[in-house]
């Protein structure tokens, strides 16, 4: 394996995530976190962040099940009076491809989201979406158009070993249009079929037979609370995620690999985010 690298998703969601994160670094084997810019408790993962330096940040793009970073009356077709995004996967999918104004709605989000990370003044290592909704190749296409405006250089690929084939068409189609773009991603991730489980034994398991290239290992940690941090996370097993990462097994099966270690701009030896364009 020639690089590793490790991330909490949902970084800004919760002030328990973000305690997660910041002990998983500090005391763990936890090098990157993908950063919810509209989230309530992203203000105080950008104090965090700020307060790591080692620690690799990325922008962690949320066009559905979450709140928007743009206001109900930009964006009518993407979000309640709230600001909550609206309606499943599937029929957002089928509207982002077909209709003129919901695209047009959603590239103002996604540049929001962009510019909200700029304005954190946060080194930009990696851009993911939420649910891996860069699938869909409108949101992929407006990432690519409007990523490289604030420094993107690198995009998750959610290629699993194993995983569905179903998706293998869709994640073919993001890896050629990311080397099209010149966006570097990582050869695999590990994560997806065990979301919310990914615990002391997965991560050994998962180590023990670490495929060659590059892996991306993302996780949900959290500390313990008396309720779901939201409703979709009712399963996750928040805090086993967080003692697998600050687990010393983990710690030695990881230097066992000799692989490069740290954040995408680490392990493909990139400079980070210039100066965004206004």
């Amino acid at each position: 394996m020639r690089g590793l690298i490790v991330t909490a998703d949902d970084f800004g969601l919760h002030e328990r995530v973000n305690a997660a994160v910041a002990r998983a670094h500090r005391e763990g084997v936890l090098t990157c976190a993908s950063l919810m810019v509209g989230a309530a408790a992203a203000y105080d993962a950008v104090k965090i962040a700020r307060d790591l330096p080692e620690l690799r940040v990325g922008l962690h793009l949320v066009l559905n099940d979450g709140v928007a970073s743009l206001p109900h009356w930009s964006i009518p077709d993407l979000v309640d009076a709230r600001g909550n995004f609206e309606g499943t996967m599937f029929e957002n999918g089928l509207r982002f491809f077909f209709l003129h104004d919901v695209r047009r709605q959603l590239a103002l989000e996604i540049g929001a989201q962009f510019k909200a990370f700029a304005a954190t003044g946060l080194e930009l290592d990696h851009v993911n979406v939420h649910k891996h909704f860069h699938l869909h190749p409108t949101v992929l296409a407006l990432i690519l158009e409007i990523g490289p405006q604030f420094g993107m250089r690198a995009v998750r690929l959610p290629r699993e070993r194993h995983g569905s084939r179903l998706l293998a068409p869709w994640v073919a189609l993001v890896k050629k249009r990311l080397d099209g773009a010149g966006i570097t991603y990582n050869d695999w991730v590990a994560g997806i079929s065990s979301t919310g489980r990914m615990d002391e034994a997965a991560l050994l398991a998962l180590l023990a037979r670490a495929p060659e290239g590059v892996l991306e290992i993302y996780s949900h940690p959290a500390t313990e609370g008396a309720a779901p941090i939201t409703p979709s996370m009712r399963d996750y097993r928040h805090a086993d995620e967080l003692a697998a990462l600050c687990s010393p097994r983990v710690r030695r099966a990881i230097e066992a690999t000799g692989a490069m270690r740290g954040g995408f701009a680490d392990v493909f030896n990139f400079a980070t985010t210039p100066e965004p364009i206004a």
